[in-house]
């Protein structure tokens, strides 16, 4: 009878000594509550870093010389672009600049009998690019400064030029193509204002001449 009671001791010693064990090992009833990560934007194409390519397009605007009517001007442009873009998450950040040969040019009679004649030789712009990126599509806005040429010229008068700075805004889409070449369109408005070509221009000296164009082109860049 005594041995069957120290057995029975020690059997509910060990049962007793396994117990918080066993509960230890059991998952607790409430876990900690889950917090969804912020979503991330993985862009599977770049656009950070310099590039260089071409473009080419066309200008339509108006001249206007002091005491004549303003008049239309037009014609091609072709150039070389640089530039270089920062991308964070898809907002774009980029400055690009560029340098083309113009053929735009208008000649009116209207109170100008022997024939005014305005002609821009070539066009400079150095802006500033901000996007947002689809992956491969990116539409953006710029703005800047430009610079370029103004002549004017008239029948049995020197006639005149002028270097001028003025300003450009405008908009467009550029597309990757491949990893490292994209093609682009887009739309300026550049105004060069205006220089006085006085008695170069005509018999008065306040002659001043004008000139606005709006650009359309296309370009290639290649991405370094």
């Amino acid at each position: 009878m005594k041995r069957a009671f120290i057995i029975g001791l020690g059997i509910f010693g060990l049962l007793a000594g396994q117990a918080p064990a066993a509960a230890a090992d059991l998952p607790p009833r409430y876990g900690p509550p889950l917090v969804a990560a912020a979503p991330v934007y993985y862009s599977v194409y770049s656009w950070t870093g310099f590039y260089a390519g071409i473009n080419g397009g066309g200008g339509w605007g108006r001249s206007q010389w002091d005491g004549i009517d303003r008049f239309d001007v037009s014609g091609g442009i072709i150039g070389g672009t640089i530039g270089y873009n920062w991308q964070i998450n898809r907002i774009v950040i980029g400055a690009e600049g560029d340098i083309d040969w113009s053929g735009i040019r208008g000649t009116t009679t209207a109170f100008c009998p022997p024939g005014c004649s305005t002609r821009n030789y070539w066009l400079a712009t150095v802006r500033g690019r901000l996007g947002y990126a689809f992956d491969r599509f990116l539409p953006y806005v710029t703005a800047g400064l430009a610079v370029g040429d103004i002549n004017a010229s008239i029948p049995g008068f020197p006639g005149g030029t002028a270097s001028n700075a003025g300003w450009t805004i405008g908009a467009g889409v550029e597309v990757g193509i491949v990893s490292n070449v994209s093609l682009k369109a887009e739309y300026l408005f550049v105004d060069l204002s205006d220089f006085n070509c006085g008695f170069n221009c005509s018999l008065a000296a306040n002659g001043n001449v004008t000139f606005y164009a709006n650009i359309f082109r296309g370009g290639l860049n290649i991405h370094f």
